[in-house]
């Protein structure tokens, strides 16, 4: 009963309805704390997206070529510097083009294409 303090109507008086009130809360709060993780997520790449847009990078192409170029930042940390250091995101941004000698996707995207039939060429 005192995990039903603060439900209204009988959930907090009838101990029945207040048990199931309080495993059905439960339920919830166990389902979300992984939504949340889900959704901050979702949030992360929005924002790393958005910004890579402004410099011709897809989110999909600057992802691999950020890992390929040894530049070990999360989505959480990239999101920050996209929201609140442009400038620190730009020169992120600008450190992979020098690594993968690439200025933007499109050309990344071919690279990576060119490089894949240079092997199947070379295993045949």
């Amino acid at each position: 009963m005192k995990h039903a303090k603060g439900y209204r109507g009988r959930s907090k008086n009838c101990f029945s309805i207040a048990v199931r009130r309080v495993e059905k809360a439960w339920e919830y709060a166990y389902r979300d704390r992984r939504v949340k993780k889900r959704d901050w997520r979702k949030l992360w790449i929005l924002r790393i997206q958005a910004a890579a847009r402004q410099y011709n990078w897809r989110y999909s192409a600057l992802i691999p070529a950020l890992s390929n170029s040894g530049i070990q930042l999360n989505r959480k940390v990239l999101a920050e510097l996209a929201a609140n250091e442009p400038f620190m995101f730009r020169s992120v941004v600008s450190v992979v083009e020098q690594e993968t000698g690439v200025r933007n996707s499109q050309t990344l995207l071919e690279a990576m294409h060119a490089e894949e039939a240079e092997q199947a060429l070379l295993e045949a």
